[in-house]
């Protein structure tokens, strides 16, 4: 069995075939990798850290008790992602969650600081100024992704937020490639529409 440091080099085919034969610092070595982007998509998604937090946990004993079921010719960024996905939906649909609140986002605070970092204000009240409204764009952004249909939010955040391309959205959700773009259209036509309406 390779030693943790020697883990961090191997792919991670190689450190999921390890896993699948009970080596726990092979697991461990997974949730290393995926724990923080698992946790990102998914408090994202449900818009509460403590609920987030458990959800992770959830999405990783279904990770070990499947790992048998991962097939290697796929990457395993996109079936974990998956896994996280469905703990995610099944979440909101269990809690009935169509909106949610948005108040002390991290995100919608980095999306905010990044774009107030990025003007060149000519003074200290005017700076202030300008981060205060560049907040409120922010967290208008984030509340109007949390008010879409959960299929659409999952493709907006994998896309927008994650970066992923479109086939790796597909595999990651399971669904066509049409579809996948079908729902980032009318996502943000919706998106468009709500920051309109938060404008008048």
């Amino acid at each position: 069995m390779p030693t943790q440091p020697e883990l961090t080099n191997l792919p991670d085919a190689e450190i999921v075939a390890l896993a699948r034969q009970g080596r726990d610092r092979a697991f461990r070595e997974l949730v290393r990798r995926y724990e923080r982007p698992v946790f990102s998509l998914i408090y994202r998604m449900v818009r509460d850290r403590e609920a987030a937090e458990d959800l992770v946990q959830d999405s990783f004993v279904k990770v070990l008790n499947h790992l048998d079921r991962y097939r290697p010719e796929f990457k395993f960024s996109s079936w974990i992602f998956k896994i996280a996905n469905n703990v995610a939906i099944d979440h909101l649909r269990r809690r009935q969650l169509n909106t949610v609140s948005i108040d002390g986002s991290p995100h919608a605070a980095s999306v905010a600081e990044a774009t107030a970092s990025s003007l060149d204000l000519a003074s200290r009240q005017e700076s202030a100024l300008e981060e205060m409204e560049a907040r409120e764009i922010g967290g208008a952004i984030e509340e109007a992704i949390a008010g879409l249909r959960p299929e659409y939010r999952s493709c907006i955040i994998l896309r927008h937020v994650e970066g992923r391309s479109y086939e790796d959205i597909a595999a990651t959700l399971d669904l066509p490639l049409g579809t996948v773009k079908t729902y980032i259209h009318r996502a943000r036509n919706e998106l468009r529409q709500a920051l309109q309406d938060i404008r008048e």
